[in-house]
């Protein structure tokens, strides 16, 4: 169970990085992306936990093992490819590749 979250997750991380791609000329999916990137910067700066970050550690902790404590990019990300990177720079990296997308959709939209 723990795997497949994990999955979902990091689909949903390809989304919000990658969906500005699949949405020209689809409105309502771009509706769409545009709502998951808001709900991304809310969660990255906000106090509350993903909600995918909390299933992942319940499924865990069900199969015994013993569930990561930090969030799923500090979790994944730091371990893999940027270790000894601040928790709070990942978030702010996150946060701007979001922005990124939001102003695509902003150029988009002004080009029209």
């Amino acid at each position: 169970m723990a795997v497949g979250i994990l999955t979902l997750h990091l689909a949903w991380i390809l989304w919000v990085i990658l969906g500005c791609a699949l949405t020209r000329g689809r409105p309502r999916l771009a509706a769409l992306h545009v709502l998951s990137l808001l709900y991304s910067i809310a969660v990255e700066t906000g106090p509350w936990p993903c909600p995918l970050t909390r299933l992942e550690q319940a499924a865990q902790a069900r199969a015994g093992i013993t569930p990561y404590q930090e969030n799923f990019l500090v979790h994944y990300l730091e371990a893999l490819l940027y270790p000894d990177v601040p928790p709070a720079l990942l978030a702010a990296v996150a946060v701007a590749v979001c922005v990124c997308n939001l102003g695509i959709y902003v150029w988009r939209w002004r080009r029209r």
